[in-house]
């Protein structure tokens, strides 16, 4: 497969052959590549793989799907397409705040999509249409396009860096057999040590003192400092026409 042929354009305008009598259609090959990621990881999808749960030929789905990377690029498209944006509310807030919602659920679904999405940005329709989506509900903030556009590439950029944590837990067990509970019941007696020691004062308030709180509580405490930021900087004038302070 040359570079062009796996461009976003290309995936999403050429058209594709009507499957043969018994052969996969794109759909069911799409929907078993994605189950595939969603229990075994990126590492296991490759044609010859999905083609196998198929009870197919490797052969027959290239002829409807050229390889990995358009997998990849029909694959994000389809899970995008899962939930529907929510009617703008005429509320930017609560509007970019359910959106960074709905994504952090979809993202927790399908642990692989962050790192995905993270590389180039999706093109496909529904992808598309989330982003003209985000785009409005940032535009009744700003009529300026290029702060609109920052605004929610901060909001994406965030819930990225916030899901990042999660899913990397989520991994963590996988990987260990190791809930959390069991994996703090086994540094238990170093963490002791630590506050004993009387080195790490604040570290040691921490665990002693604090509230451990939930990733959802974490997720929606960040989000709400990030929106308030973004109002205190856009509403009071502090940023721009290009959105640089």
């Amino acid at each position: 497969m040359d570079a062009e042929s796996s461009l976003p354009g290309r995936v999403w305008g050429r058209e594709r052959p009507t499957p043969r009598r018994q052969a996969p259609t794109v759909g069911r090959i799409v929907e078993a590549s994605i189950a595939l990621a969603d229990a075994e990881g990126l590492d296991a999808l490759s044609m010859r793989r999905v083609a196998a749960d198929l009870g197919s030929g490797t052969t027959s789905l290239y002829r409807y799907v050229t390889g990995r990377d358009e997998l990849l690029e029909l694959m994000v498209d389809a899970i995008v397409g899962e939930t529907e944006p929510a009617p703008l509310t005429g509320d930017w807030r609560a509007d970019l705040a359910a959106m960074a919602r709905g994504h952090r659920e979809t993202l927790l679904r399908h642990p692989w999509l962050g790192a995905v999405m993270a590389t180039r940005p999706a093109l496909g329709p529904n992808s598309l249409r989330h982003m003209e989506h985000a785009l409005a509900a940032a535009g009744q903030l700003t009529s300026d396009i290029t702060l609109a556009a920052g605004v929610v590439a901060l909001v994406g950029d965030y819930l990225a860096g916030a899901v990042s944590r999660e899913v990397a837990e989520q991994e963590a067990q996988r990987r260990t057999g190791l809930t959390e509970e069991q994996w703090r019941a086994g540094v238990g007696p170093y963490i002791r040590e630590v506050i004993e020691s009387g080195a790490y004062p604040q570290f040691a308030r921490r665990v002693v003192e604090a509230r451990d709180q939930t990733h959802g509580e974490r997720f929606e405490f960040g989000l709400a400092c990030l929106l308030e930021g973004v109002a205190a900087t856009c509403v009071s004038g502090a940023a721009g026409p290009t959105g640089a302070a």
